[in-house]
């Protein structure tokens, strides 16, 4: 499959964990609706209102962001669950994604942001974060994140990590912490694999996201 083909796939599918149902496209302007109505609104803003609460969060440095102004706006992200005393797949699946930092900036020249977000707020502080980013080598562009448990648990809703059975999800929360997602905000391009998925794999996806123009040669 071409990458042309792979990236109208994920605009066309990757919208499911997000709209839940909805009939809208990553990217497409609906067709103009008669009468009374509203506008249509392009993908990317349908996916920031249902999908993108612009929730306040805390890094492991200490500072307040926005999640969706400050985050995610305008750039190509990468975002998985995780939380510090993790004793399961949290530690491989982050030494994972270092891995996955360092492949793609030899492959791009368009910055690509992680961010990890703690399903257990009111554990990780940023100080406990932030002794979990500096054990992993985390380095800067990649932000732990934390903040009030009621909107940590919006955020997980929102993006689709979350089981379908409520009580399975009520009783293991991180659950779903092996899947990490990526997207390209501005074109509204998203999409999801596994966490524990070789490094070189998980580029190779995160790639569909990123403008060609941005790929270096490979040899």
């Amino acid at each position: 499959m071409n990458s042309v083909t792979r990236r109208g796939l994920l605009a066309a599918s990757a919208l499911l964990p997000f709209l839940r149902g909805s009939q809208a496209r990553a990217g497409a302007t609906p067709e103009p609706a008669a009468g009374r109505f509203a506008p249509p609104l392009p993908g990317r803003e349908i996916l920031r209102r249902r999908s993108f609460p612009d929730v306040v969060l805390t890094t492991h440095e200490g500072k307040p962001v926005r999640f969706y102004e400050n985050l995610l706006k305008d750039k190509i992200v990468v975002l998985n669950l995780m939380y510090a005393n993790c004793n399961g797949i949290c530690p491989t699946i982050t030494s994972n994604l270092a891995r996955v930092r360092k492949l793609l900036a030899e492959r791009t020249t368009q910055p690509v942001f992680f961010y990890s977000l703690t399903v257990k707020p009111e554990e990780d502080t940023p100080e406990k974060l932030k002794a979990y980013a500096e054990m992993h080598h985390a380095g800067p562009g990649w932000l732990f994140l934390t903040g009030k448990p009621a909107d940590v648990e919006l955020l997980r809703d929102k993006l689709g990590f979350v089981d379908l059975n409520a009580q399975l999800d009520k009783e293991d929360k991180s659950s779903h912490s092996g899947m990490i997602r990526y997207g390209n905000e501005p074109r509204a391009l998203w999409g999801a694999c596994q966490g524990q998925s070789r490094a070189e794999v998980i580029v190779r996806d995160i790639s569909f996201v990123i403008p060609r123009e941005a790929l270096k040669p490979q040899a």
